[in-house]
């Protein structure tokens, strides 16, 4: 071919690339020219099924992937050595995508429709190796839109690792790299596709260690003081305070460290606990109650105590404006069909949940827009909720009717039904982040209630105070 005619075809490819970016459609069909590519990283995260603050190969695995596609990379932020943000152009709006990457201990499973441990010591059960992966798309994708049709602005994507329990984003939030940020989207792996009004609980968790004297618990039972003993009566305490509190607090706690032997009376014992609400006041006042629990425990028992902060994360502040916007995005985008071998596997799960059959109904299609939510569960997405205006969503990438953190959850999370569900959310990502990029109006209208709502005289203080992130929690 002669250079005149190389130029010819390369300017002739450029303008058909321009021209394949500008409706939203054409932007969609570029994401399912490459499912099978995130699709392939996601599975390779599942794999891993790192948890929290130890997703070293997950974090790099993303990191290469942006990387490879322009995006320049800050790694080790705030502190943890698995949190980094990837960054492509310059100027205002920026827009931020969260993507998360850490895995459940104790919930290893096959992605099989039977109970079936993979022999690993942890599992996607929040489907968070779909999450980091439709939120890389999705910045990718956008990054391809602004080239393509000359799009002044930054489009961030912040990696933020162990959202189980470990408060990544909190620390991130604390260390100033949310501040310049104008709109934060996320989504969470579900059983349904919804973009409504979205909420979470506060809340304060610690691991709580008692220190107590080692005696032969037969020969010398006087000579010891057991920790265990310690435990066991701040257990009993907190149980008893559960009548006296608001009846929407949740409190619970693992033993993590109960001893060794029954012959020896311990000397050192562990309680691992969480208190959520729907209000951060609550949870600090009931989580106070809960620390003078541990020490009156200590104090009967002859021991003494001693508490680590391990996570403390604020309510989810909503902006219906931004959910809105997700909402028509999502609608557009649709939900996906199962083929038959997935609806064959779907209604095998759906019997596990005591169903006959999986409604594949909540597949095809998007619940209606709710502009209020109920909060069931925590998430450090709160932290920034109230540092920028945030809006997220979540789609059908588990077998109708799953709960979250089950066997089931990692099961349908590592077949073709997850990847499905996983590239619905980075499209509608996708779609959400041009329309803000297109309209900066929206982006004021969304600055304005997020202020309204967040008040005045707010000042943000960290639930889990100044510690440095918790590294080892999963130790």
């Amino acid at each position: 071919m002669k250079k005149s005619m190389m130029v010819l075809f390369a300017i002739s490819i450029s303008v058909l690339s321009l021209r394949a970016q500008k409706s939203k459609k054409e932007v969609l069909k570029i994401l399912d020219q490459k499912s099978d590519t995130y699709g392939d990283i996601s599975q390779q995260i599942f794999d891993l099924a790192e948890m929290g603050y130890q997703e070293y190969k997950s974090a790099a695995l993303l990191q290469e992937t942006l990387k490879d596609a322009g995006f320049s990379i800050k790694k080790g932020v705030a502190g943890i050595p698995t949190a980094f943000v990837a960054e492509y152009g310059s100027g205002n709006p920026v827009i931020g995508i969260l993507g998360e990457y850490d895995a459940l201990p104790g919930l290893s499973q096959q992605a099989v429709p039977e109970k079936k441990s993979a022999g690993a010591a942890a599992g996607h059960a929040c489907g968070h190796h779909l999450f980091g992966t439709a939120s890389t798309a999705a910045a990718i994708t956008t990054k391809e839109w602004m080239v393509a049709n000359n799009i002044k602005g930054t489009i961030r994507f912040y990696g933020t690792p162990a959202e189980e329990g470990g408060s990544g984003k909190v620390y991130m939030v604390r260390a100033g790299l949310f501040d310049d940020v104008d709109v934060a989207l996320h989504w969470h792996p579900s059983s349904v596709n919804s973009a409504s009004a979205g909420a979470a609980l506060a809340n304060k968790s610690a691991k709580f260690r008692f220190h107590g004297i080692s005696a032969h618990a037969a020969a010398a039972p006087e000579k010891g003081r057991s920790a265990l003993d310690g435990v066991e009566a701040m257990n009993m305490m907190v149980n008893m305070m559960r009548e006296h509190i608001p009846s929407d607090v949740r409190i619970h706690y693992v033993i993590t460290n109960g001893g060794k032997a029954p012959n020896v009376v311990p000397d050192f014992a562990e309680v691992y606990y969480y208190a959520r609400h729907g209000n951060r006041d609550v949870v600090i006042e009931i989580f106070d109650r809960i620390v003078k629990a541990a020490k009156g425990a200590a104090m009967g028992t002859g021991t003494t105590v001693d508490y680590e902060m391990i996570g403390g994360t604020h309510e989810l502040l909503p902006n219906l404006t931004l959910q809105k916007l997700m909402h028509d995005n999502l609608t557009e985008v649709g939900g996906f069909e199962y083929t038959e071998e997935e609806k064959e596997f779907a209604d095998k799960i759906a019997k596990t949940l005591g169903k006959e059959e999986a409604d594949i109904s909540l597949v095809k299609n998007v619940l209606p827009y709710k502009t209020e939510a109920k909060a069931f569960a925590s998430t450090d997405v709160g932290d920034v909720s109230f540092a920028v205006p945030t809006v997220g969503m979540g789609s059908a990438t588990w077998v109708p009717g799953t709960p979250a953190h089950s066997w089931q959850a990692v099961a349908a999370g590592g077949t073709s039904i997850g990847k499905k569900g996983m590239m619905v959310a980075a499209k509608t990502m996708t779609l959400t982040a041009i329309d803000l990029f297109k309209d900066h109006k929206l982006i004021e209208k969304a600055k304005q209630e997020f202020e309204e709502r967040r008040g005045p005289n707010f000042k943000y203080i960290p639930l889990l105070g100044d510690r440095e992130p918790a590294l080892e929690y999963r130790n």
